[in-house]
C-alpha cells in the first residue's frame, strides 16, 4: 500500500507546482543562464532516448549553480501518477552548447510512494508469535536488567540478595510499567465495557487470584471457566460472573406449570327449553307439608299449612 511522499524522501519538491507557462516568471528559471534555459528540447531527447517512458509537460527549469540547471518534466507513466522526470543539463560559462549530466525520476509531492522501510523486529506485533517460532529480545531492551541488578520489585530484590541467585534477567521498572499500562488500557481493564457493565470488581471476587510481586495490588489471574478465565485482569475489572453475583427477584423456573391460553376444548352446549325452564322455576317454590296418612295438614281457619312459621 504506498503512501504520500513524506518530506525526507528525494523529491522534485515544490518546483512541481510551477509549470512551462510560468517558467518565464519564475524566480528560479530568471537565474537560469539563457544557453541551459534553452535546453529544454535537449533535455526533452535525452528522456525520449532513455526509453524508460513517456514524458509529459514541461514543468519547470531550476538553476543548480552558475554552470547548471535542472529541467522537470511529468512522467506520463502508469502507476507513477505525480512523479517527475529531472534532466540536469551543464555548460561552461563562455559555451553556447549544453549537455546532459544526469537523468532522474523523482516523486512529486502529491506522489504515491512505497512507505519508509521498517524493520523486521519492528514489524512483529502482539500475537504475531507461532508455535515453533523464536523472537528473541532486542539487544539493551530497556523491559529487562540483568538478574543482580534491583529492579525495583521488593520480593526479587530481597531474594536476590539474600540467596545471589536467580534468572539472568528480570523485568526492569520501565517493563512492568509498560506491561501494566498495556494490561489497564486492555480488553480486560476497568475501562472496558464489560468492567462498566459488571455488577463487582475483581478484587472482591472468589475467582480472583492476585499477582505476586509488585504489581500484586492492580493486577491479578482470573479463575473463572465461564469469564476471563487464566487472563490476567485489573482489580477494578468485572464482569457478570462475578462469584458474589445473584439473580434478582422472580427470576428462576416459575412454581406453577404455565396455562396455556392458546388451547381450548370444543363443547356443544343445547339452548335450555319451556320445560327446563317451567322445572327451574317450580323448583324455586316450597312444597306444602304433609299430615298424617299423607294429606295436607291444616292450620287455623282450615287452610292447608305450608310448615312455615308467622313468628
Amino acid at each position: 500500500m504506498g503512501a504520500v511522499n513524506s518530506v525526507d524522501y528525494p523529491t522534485a519538491g515544490d518546483r512541481a507546482v510551477a509549470s512551462s507557462a510560468d517558467a518565464a516568471t519564475d524566480p528560479a528559471a530568471a537565474d537560469v543562464p539563457r544557453v541551459l534555459a534553452d535546453a529544454v528540447t535537449l533535455a526533452r531527447a535525452a528522456v525520449v532516448e532513455l526509453g524508460e517512458g513517456a514524458v509529459g509537460d514541461h514543468l519547470v527549469t531550476v538553476s543548480e549553480d552558475d554552470a547548471s540547471a535542472s529541467h522537470y518534466f511529468a512522467a506520463d507513466i502508469q502507476g507513477y501518477r505525480g512523479w517527475q522526470w529531472v534532466v540536469v543539463v551543464a555548460a561552461a560559462p563562455d559555451s553556447d552548447a549544453a549537455t546532459v549530466s544526469e537523468i532522474a525520476l523523482l516523486p512529486g509531492v502529491d506522489a504515491l510512494v512505497a512507505p519508509q522501510w521498517t524493520p523486521w523486529e519492528e514489524r512483529v506485533r502482539p500475537g504475531d508469535l507461532g508455535p515453533g517460532d523464536l523472537l528473541p529480545p532486542p539487544a539493551d531492551d530497556p523491559r529487562l536488567v540483568p538478574g543482580y541488578v534491583a529492579n525495583g520489585d521488593p520480593e526479587v530484590d530481597e531474594v536476590a540478595w539474600e540467596v545471589g541467585l536467580g534468572r539472568r534477567q528480570v523485568m526492569s521498572r520501565e517493563g512492568r510499567d509498560l506491561a501494566a499500562q498495556r494490561w489497564h488500557d486492555g480488553d480486560h481493564g476497568p475501562g472496558s465495557g464489560m468492567a462498566k457493565a459488571a455488577p463487582g470488581t475483581c478484587d472482591g471476587c472468589g475467582f480472583y487470584l492476585p499477582l505476586a510481586g509488585a504489581l500484586h495490588g492492580e493486577f491479578g489471574v482470573c479463575g473463572n471457566a465461564f469469564a476471563a478465565d487464566g487472563a490476567v485482569v485489573h482489580a477494578h475489572y468485572g464482569c457478570g460472573a462475578h462469584s458474589d453475583t445473584s439473580l434478582p427477584t422472580g427470576a428462576g423456573s416459575p412454581a406453577y406449570d404455565p396455562y396455556d391460553d392458546g388451547a381450548f376444548e370444543s363443547v356443544t352446549v343445547q339452548a335450555p327449553t319451556h320445560a327446563d325452564e317451567a322445572a327451574v322455576s317450580g323448583a324455586g317454590q316450597t312444597a306444602p307439608s304433609m299430615g298424617t296418612g299423607g294429606a295436607p295438614s291444616m292450620g287455623t281457619g282450615g287452610a292447608p299449612s305450608t310448615g312455615t312459621s308467622d313468628d
